[in-house]
């Protein structure tokens, strides 16, 4: 279920405002060819793609710009003034509903002389002001008040200095992505295939899912794509980083069992970089006691059939290209947002379905937390991981040392049950694919690097 989010009139657009003279000098935005960096077919990955300060502005620009990225969920907006603060790469933007309850959403910036407008994380308001010199804005974007506005010229003209908007939102079973692209591809033709597999989390219940919990947020050392990646791609990890939380959720004195261990599973490789892998078992179950014990399994079988009941309905990893991850066991969410290549800030929502009771949504959101929280006994060794690889990759020789993605090199088929291409369960075919991608958008310049006329 994909909706369209319609930008109304009166806010400005990047494309769309006032620059008078200025002209920014090409050497600000030199672009690097990356065709050197990611060798998608012999599966080999140059590590100055994490490290280089150049590739990171080189992102932010022909990365984030243009793709769909998420920003919320419809059930954090239920009333007109409702609003969450959120990043499009490293841009902050607020989300909010307006007065005829559409969703927008703006960059979170003054026109004046920069601040944000808005500084909590979420909440309700009629306005934005900025605490700088009071300039403030409406739900629509437009500049309403302006301090002294004597003093500016005949010329200066409110219309032209609104919020700067996003000018394409779309939602799919609830989740918000915007696009700073004027023309993009339509959100669900950029999902693709995916969205099979987002289903598998999303679609269980005819209303919906909704957000329990709020927003934990937390700050790692490593780059963006480390984990990207990794949610994308590599269930090859869990036996071996994990080998103490597989220990603590077996029973007592046991090791975990040897299908738990060995599972076999699918893993979805998409042409737009998004990655899902699962295991495959017709006893797939809810991890948490209380969900497996409420959830209807063959109801969701005759709603999402076999397939998806036996595979990604519960344990597997996901990620839409390029930083929106998802862990449909414990309902799991989140972005990955980048604050320079060594740094990232991990924003994490627990959902539910909609028709679930208090005390089932209680035990997921327990589970996501003791699992996949900030502390989450699989968070954690994650995070190490990450910023152990990206610690090390800034040395000279480490650095110009290729990382090796060779692993199910050439598996990837059509298997019959599963839409698109898919490989084994331990493969690196979506990480390759995940870098194809970024490795294509780097070599393609974005709509904002189109000449402009003279205004």
């Amino acid at each position: 279920m994909t909706s369209t989010i319609e930008p109304g009139a009166g806010a400005g657009s990047p494309a769309a405002t006032p620059r008078g003279a200025l002209r920014r000098p090409a050497e600000l935005t030199a672009n690097v060819d990356v065709a050197g960096l990611v060798d998608v077919e012999s599966g080999l990955l140059d590590r100055a793609i994490f490290t280089d300060l150049r590739l990171y502005r080189q992102e932010l620009r022909r990365v984030f710009a243009p793709s769909w990225l998420f920003l919320a969920h419809t059930d954090q907006f239920h009333k007109p003034g409702d609003f969450f603060t959120t990043y499009m790469g490293e841009d902050p933007v607020i989300v909010t509903l307006d007065r005829n309850r559409r969703i927008r959403a703006y960059l979170n910036s003054c026109r004046h002389r920069g601040a944000r407008v808005c500084r909590a994380d979420s909440g309700a308001t009629r306005n934005f002001t900025c605490t700088y010199h009071g300039w403030a804005y409406d739900l629509e974007g437009k500049l309403i008040s302006v301090p002294n506005k004597d003093g500016y010229p005949d010329s200066f003209q409110t219309a032209d200095w609104g919020l700067v908007e996003v000018p394409h939102l779309e939602t799919y079973h609830g989740l918000i992505f915007g696009t700073w692209n004027p023309d993009p591809q339509p959100l669900r033709a950029y999902l693709g295939d995916m969205v099979w597999y987002m289903d598998a989390m999303l679609d269980h219940d005819p209303e919906g899912t909704v957000v329990v919990g709020g927003v934990h947020k937390w700050v790692l050392e490593g780059n963006w794509k480390l984990a990207a990646e990794q949610f994308a791609t590599d269930w090859y990890h869990v036996n071996m980083s994990h080998a103490s939380a597989l220990m603590l959720l077996s029973p007592a004195g046991k090791k975990p069992k040897e299908e738990i261990v060995h599972r076999q599973g699918r893993q979805y490789v998409d042409p737009n970089g998004h990655g899902a892998g699962f295991p495959v078992h017709p006893r797939n179950r809810f991890d948490a006691k209380t969900v497996h014990q409420w959830t209807d399994y063959d109801a969701l079988r005759e709603r999402l059939g076999d397939a998806r009941v036996d595979g990604p309905l519960t344990n597997g990893h996901a990620t839409v290209f390029p930083n929106f991850s998802y862990l449909p066991v414990n309902g799991s969410i989140r972005v990955w947002h980048p604050k320079g290549p060594d740094r990232m800030e991990v924003w994490s929502w627990a959902i539910v379905d909609k028709s679930m009771p208090d005390e089932v949504r209680e035990a997921q959101r327990l589970y996501n937390l003791r699992t996949f929280g900030p502390s989450g006994i699989f968070e954690q060794d994650d995070g190490e991981n990450w910023s152990e690889v990206q610690a090390v990759s800034h040395g000279f020789v480490t650095n110009s040392v290729p990382l090796n993605y060779q692993m199910g090199l050439g598996s990837e088929r059509e298997d019959g049950r599963h839409p698109g291409r898919t490989s084994e369960l331990y493969s690196d075919a979506a990480g390759r694919s995940f870098y194809g991608r970024w490795r294509e958008l780097m070599n393609t310049p974005a709509w904002h690097e189109q000449e402009r006329p003279h205004e």
